[in-house]
């Protein structure tokens, strides 16, 4: 059975508005335990996502105080979204294709996001669901000579 995105996406949204600070960012990414937030406009319309690597590679590779830059200067636009019915290898297609770890999850039956789908989320379900022994024998059998 092909599992849906919605099956191993992380449904828990954090959000910041446009208008904060890259450090309320940062430091709400540390207390959270999360490597996004999903940036919202003054009406919590999401429009762009933040994440910790925009932080290091516009903020923190240039030494500029994160107090002083606006999310709306850094956040990574316009947002990729996905609709939760597809399947993992079209999230995953998608996160390739566009070079993102991150993709926003939507219910295209109620038109708004239920939850977000990273890197790590596929990287834990590979952990659970494949057997490693079963690949590496079938690595090592592909070596062997004919």
């Amino acid at each position: 059975m092909t599992q849906s995105i919605a099956e191993i996406m992380t449904e828990k949204l954090e959000t910041i508005f446009i208008s904060s600070s890259s450090q309320d960012a940062a430091k709400k990414m540390r207390d959270k335990d999360v490597s996004s937030l999903v940036v919202t406009d003054n009406n919590k319309k999401p429009i762009g996502i933040l994440t910790e690597r925009d932080l290091v590679r516009k903020i923190c590779t240039y030494d500029i105080n994160s107090r002083d830059v606006l999310i709306k200067d850094i956040l990574s636009s316009p947002l990729l979204t996905i609709d939760s019915k597809l399947s993992l290898e079209e999230a995953a297609n998608a996160m390739i294709h566009n070079k993102v770890r991150h993709l926003l999850v939507v219910d295209s039956t109620i038109d708004r996001p239920i939850g977000i789908i990273t890197a790590t989320d596929f990287a834990s379900y590979l952990k659970e669901n494949v057997d490693m022994d079963e690949v590496n024998t079938k690595i090592l059998e592909s070596l062997k000579e004919p």
